[in-house]
């Protein structure tokens, strides 16, 4: 039996009868929303500061959308004409994805050509965060999502049917149930599809033949209305992890089919701080939580991140990466998580003591010698480090909640 599409992009209606127990000043807020709402504001001014040439079907023009992403570099950039309205006459775009600008600018002329954009590089590494920034300017829409599983079936891609409807008129257009991959095609928009390499062989057999011939195929219908073709703008954004092999190697003909960008870890020290501090700050201000949390202890978490994920300190000390992936968006949920702990609980203990803990809740998920991997960090790294910082050396006199977890 065939299921319907993994995402829709439209909202449920809410159900007045469990209204009663929301507060009423959570009501009108939601969870985490998409790009094109969180950046609303910027969109618009793009838009209007925009004169760049545009690909068909596309919102922005290579350049505005490149802008969007890694920032005006701290330039304010002021548009020409047109109506005041609410729209600023000048903005500071600022950066939203840390990475090489030019990685952006090849992604960008990848999606502008009839060919799919495979991101892939460690967890954790913000290539959703960047998929889903490339098809919002783009396309104005980053809803069009499939994620791959190893329960998605031909049907996440292609379509599915409204079986009463079914039942009662036969196959038509009207007891069709389109997938986000189908929408894309007519709309002309991004499709993102998350963990391609989770799906099985079958299912990304289907996305060959989308990418291939850009079109899909209704047996259902009537010649008429059984051929979907891709209108200008539509193309295909897919993720797959480089540590998580997946359910099935991708076959050679869908690798063909895509370009290959390696998003790498945050190379700079100061970078990632700032990226874990703006990142905490926001998830802290989204749980109403005002507490910020303090720059020694950024600095420590980053620096201890950065050396078990890269095997060596920046003094060059050797040290044994644990088997966990120690990835940026790992060091944020910490920083959050400390910010919180201050606020609600501020009597209980300093910030820089709840690190250990919580640090190792990170490393210790797969292999029980991580810990031993951890200990030996703090006998050499964080020891050596002790004896000219105060912060290492509160970090080493903590050594002890590591066996205590």
């Amino acid at each position: 039996m065939a299921k319907k599409s993994s995402r829709s992009d439209t909202n449920d209606a809410p159900n007045p009868a469990t209204m009663e127990s929301v507060p009423s000043a959570n009501r009108a807020k939601r969870q985490s929303p998409p790009a094109e709402e969180r950046y609303a504001m910027e969109l618009a001014f793009l838009r209007a500061w925009d004169s760049g040439p545009k690909p068909a079907g596309w919102v922005l023009s290579p350049q505005a959308v490149v802008t969007f992403i890694c920032g005006s570099r701290g330039e304010s950039l002021r548009r020409d004409g047109g109506p005041a309205g609410e729209i600023p006459e000048s903005m500071i775009i600022p950066e939203k994805f840390v990475g090489e600008r030019s990685l952006v600018e090849r992604c960008v002329v990848t999606l502008a050509g009839e060919r799919g954009l495979l991101l892939t590089g460690e967890p954790g590494t913000a290539k959703s965060l960047l998929s889903e920034l490339l098809s919002t300017a783009i396309s104005g829409n980053s809803a069009l999502t499939i994620q791959g599983t190893a329960g998605s079936t031909e049907d996440h891609l292609r379509y599915s049917w409204n079986y009463a409807m079914l039942l009662a008129q036969g196959p038509g257009e009207a007891a069709l149930v389109p997938s986000p991959m189908m929408t894309g095609m007519k709309r002309g928009q991004i499709v993102r599809v998350e963990e391609v390499t989770r799906c099985l062989p079958e299912v990304q057999d289907a996305l060959i033949s989308i990418l291939s011939e850009r079109r899909m195929m209704i047996p259902e219908l009537s010649s008429d209305a059984g051929s979907v073709f891709a209108v200008p703008g539509f193309n295909v954004i897919a993720t797959a992890n480089l540590r998580d092999k997946g359910v099935s190697e991708m076959s050679a003909a869908l690798k063909r089919r895509f370009n290959f960008e390696v998003v790498a870890p945050i190379s700079e020290h100061q970078r990632e701080v700032a990226l874990v501090r703006r990142q905490a700050g926001s998830l802290l201000s989204e749980s109403g939580v005002s507490a910020e949390v303090d720059e020694g202890l950024l600095d420590v978490l980053v620096t201890t991140f950065r050396d078990l994920r890269e095997g060596r300190t920046v003094e060059g000390w050797a040290i044994e990466k644990p088997g966990s992936v120690m990835s940026t968006a790992e060091a944020v949920a910490i920083a959050a998580s400390i910010g919180r702990q201050a606020a609600y609980f501020p009597s209980q203990k300093d910030p820089l003591s709840l690190i250990p803990g919580m640090l190792l809740g990170a490393v210790l998920k797969d292999d029980p010698q991580d810990r031993a991997r951890l200990l030996a960090y703090w006998d050499s790294a964080v020891k050596r480090r002790a004896e000219s910082s105060r912060s290492w050396q509160r970090m080493l006199e903590l050594r002890g909640e590591l066996m205590n977890k």
